[in-house]
């Protein structure tokens, strides 16, 4: 059986700092705590999460709350995967609840995650509004973070994306391509990230003296078929358009589909570009262009802030996170190209 003292001995450091890294030790240097990550990983050590709940009184435990919606795709994945991975690094367990389909099953669902004493909870909110949000993290004294929500009470305790900005610069990128009549796809009705999107859709069109045109605007749902879906209704409608942008990138293989299904060539018809950068965009055929969301890095921003509160420290405000645009090669130059 592999032991805290055999991971020490592989690291090189002692006991006790093996033991400080995996309590989340903020004053560990990241050099030795790449050192104890990488010998728990050779050596296959799995901490004593019992022992170390009865002797801390603390669950080691950190729950995530995520509507199902998303359980069925490529982002929740990486999400999922981000924060499994990076709560086991801080030798913690993570575990999951579903917010479903209401305000009212999310704030089941801290309840739940509360009654089984997580030291820290993870809202990735898809009812529960701004203020709602904030009255949870007021009213509650295990610490609580919030991903992808902009909070204005409580700054420290979120970590959010430019959405809206990053969309302006993916729409200016297309048009200074040469496109004007440039198609959107928005995500899921209701959905905050969707909102912010569109609107940054609109305020690039308007930025560079374009009108909206909003036949030229389908509603999605986050998903490759209803991409299809709106792709479809778009060359139904009769409308020219020289690309189109999808509010995610499963949205966009779907409308793919619909466009090759039609005869249309990408890019050479048609520049198609997505949002999120998961896995599969680069091995598109052809490559998808995108914008990247630093997913990895909002969720360690997340659990640094989190064993931060646990162990007692102060914590500030964190900058939002911005998406880079990554060029592939569904996008080629439009009708306006000067």
């Amino acid at each position: 059986m592999i032991t805290m003292l055999d991971v020490a001995r592989k690291a090189g450091v002692s006991k006790a700092t093996v033991s400080r890294v995996l309590a989340g030790n903020r004053y560990v240097s990241k050099t030795t705590q790449q050192k104890v990550f990488q010998a728990i990983e050779e050596t296959g050590y799995r901490p004593n999460l019992l022992a170390r709940s009865l002797a801390t009184q603390k669950s080691q435990n950190i729950g995530l709350i995520v509507t199902h919606s998303l359980f069925n795709g490529p982002y929740f994945s990486e999400l999922l995967y981000q924060t499994a991975t990076l709560t086991n690094n801080y030798g913690r367990q993570l575990i999951l609840a579903d917010g479903k389909t209401s305000a009212d099953d999310e704030r089941a669902a801290i309840e739940f995650l509360l009654d089984l004493r997580c030291d820290a909870i993870i809202i990735y909110p898809r009812f529960l509004d701004t203020e709602a949000l904030e009255a949870i993290i007021e009213q509650h004294e295990v610490p609580i973070m919030v991903v992808n929500r902009q909070l204005q009470r409580h700054a420290d305790h979120c970590v959010w994306a430019t959405h809206q900005q990053n969309t302006v610069d993916a729409v200016s990128y297309l048009i200074e391509r040469g496109h004007h009549d440039i198609a959107f796809i928005t995500g899921l009705a209701g959905s905050p990230t969707a909102a912010a999107r569109l609107a940054g859709y609109q305020q690039a069109l308007t930025q560079h003296g374009l009108r909206v045109n909003p036949d030229l605007v389908m509603q999605g749902a986050w998903t490759p078929n209803s991409g299809q879906q709106a792709a479809q209704q778009l060359l139904e409608s009769g409308t020219p358009f020289s690309a189109v942008m999808a509010s995610n990138d499963d949205m966009a293989i779907g409308a793919a589909l619909a466009l090759n299904a039609a005869g249309k060539r990408l890019p050479q018809d048609v520049s198609l570009m997505g949002f999120d950068d998961i896995r599969m965009a680069e091995f598109f055929l052809p490559p998808l262009t995108t914008v990247h969301v630093p997913v990895a890095e909002m969720i360690q921003h997340t659990l640094a802030q989190l064993v931060a509160m646990l162990e007692g420290e102060e914590i500030a405000a964190l900058p939002p996170f911005s998406g880079r645009l990554i060029e592939r090669a569904s996008v080629t130059d439009g009708p306006f190209k000067s």
